[in-house]
């Protein structure tokens, strides 16, 4: 038996919880933005009046303004936003057991089972969006096909407020003609390298040789010729079933550009401990560490390494990421953002290869001191401990963390 799978899309999520919660702002361009003044002013999302006049997410604040002189910018509110989400999959839930989010504002649904219950999945989208408008008051785009890979790409094919049906049949007329970057999994670079193979639309990445794709790609590339011939199989997980992650990251853009490897480890401590934060609350591991640099041009890098041994202290991430920055980058050009994510990841107690050059009794110490450090923010409020190397340098907006050490390799004083 086929499946019936919908994507369910939150439409314009935050801009349309902005107009839900103030009524008087719905006709008027709005966009939810960062702080401009911390040069976070970038388009998180807009509202419909605000698409019409050229805005799109991912712009720059003053692009935005420019296009469209008296622009409503409104600060996002993520709370809010969560709850709005949390309300949303209430009611998905009433429909399948098996809804598996892909971020804040979209949810996979499998509602093979419940076609007896509620009749065909084209009539159930209809009335979950319906459902969703009437209690929420904001709208959803609900794509409907036989996998996930599809019925993602439908929903995004008619916006706002609408269904989509996307059956087998209807594939390389509805599917096919778009383009390589609209399928799942197929981001700026893998797009470059498709077209520089002469590979443009999803048709002609279905329509490739899967050998050729695995040898410039990957295993990537095969599982990308896959979900372009509709035969992309992988099950919506039911919310108790969220898989391991792939990687936990954290990233920032510095109030102002740095110029100095001491500003960089400044920057870098907090995100580190920020990461720590995250894996130690899930109780994972990390056996790789990924350090990103934006340049003042908006220029990428990113550069990665092993962490031998695998370790969840915020303090090895950010030497190790540290390392990094020494070993790769020359300050040809200042830094405006960093980032560390955190990859490899295993449950914690698992086992693992230890390193004969580090005392492990030095790292058991440096892992109570941090959880103790955890459990007295989680208690009194992230600000109760400070280091001192960020009170004396305000480059990151996130709260600062503590403790006190010397920085080995780096000649710095955290005191």
């Amino acid at each position: 038996m086929e499946r019936r799978i919908l994507h369910c899309d939150l439409n314009n999520f935050y801009a349309s919880v902005e107009c839900r919660e103030h009524p008087h702002w719905k006709d008027l361009p709005l966009v939810v933005c960062g702080d401009p003044w911390l040069r976070h002013g970038v388009v998180l999302a807009k509202n419909q009046p605000a698409k019409l006049r050229g805005i799109c997410t991912g712009q720059t604040l003053w692009e935005a303004q420019r296009l469209c002189p008296g622009l409503l910018c409104v600060p996002p509110r993520f709370d809010l936003y969560l709850r709005y989400s949390r309300a949303a999959r209430e009611i998905y839930g009433r429909y399948t057991d098996q809804v598996e989010p892909f971020g804040i504002d979209e949810c996979w649904l499998d509602v093979t089972g419940s076609e007896r219950l509620f009749g065909p999945a084209e009539q159930m989208a209809h009335q979950i969006r319906r459902e969703v408008k009437r209690r929420l008051g904001v709208t959803i785009s609900v794509g409907v096909s036989f996998n996930k890979t599809f019925a993602k790409l439908a929903s995004d094919l008619k916006k706002p407020d609408a269904v989509t049906v996307l059956p087998r049949e209807k594939m390389s007329r509805m599917i096919w003609p778009l383009p390589a970057g609209e399928l799942l999994g197929v981001g700026r670079a893998t797009r470059e390298r498709l077209a520089h193979a002469g590979i443009f639309t999803i048709g002609q990445l279905a329509q490739s040789d899967p050998k050729m794709l695995r040898r410039m790609l990957g295993v990537c590339g095969e599982k990308l010729w896959l979900a372009a011939n509709g035969q992309e199989d992988a099950p919506v997980l039911r919310q108790e079933e969220t898989p391991l992650p792939k990687s936990l990251g954290n990233s920032t853009t510095c109030s102002r550009d740095l110029t100095s490897r001491e500003e960089v480890w400044t920057v870098l401590l907090a995100l580190g401990e920020e990461v720590s934060r995250r894996m130690r609350r899930d109780q994972l591991t990390a056996g790789q560490v990924v350090l990103l640099v934006r340049e003042q041009d908006r220029t990428d890098h990113s550069y990665g390494a092993p962490l031998v041994p695998p370790s969840r202290s915020g303090w090895v991430l950010a030497h190790r990421a540290m390392e990094l920055f020494l070993e790769q980058y020359d300050f040809s050009h200042p830094v405006r953002a960093l980032g560390i994510h955190a990859g490899g990841l295993f449950y914690q107690g698992e086992g693992v290869q230890l390193n004969l050059f580090e005392d492990p009794a030095a790292a058991a110490r440096r892992e109570e001191l941090e959880s103790r450090v955890d459990q007295l923010r989680c208690r009194y409020g992230k600000g109760i401990l400070s280091r001192g190397t960020l009170m004396r340098q305000q480059l990151v907006v996130a709260k600062p963390g503590f403790s006190h050490f010397s920085i080995p390799g780096f000649h710095l004083n955290d005191r």
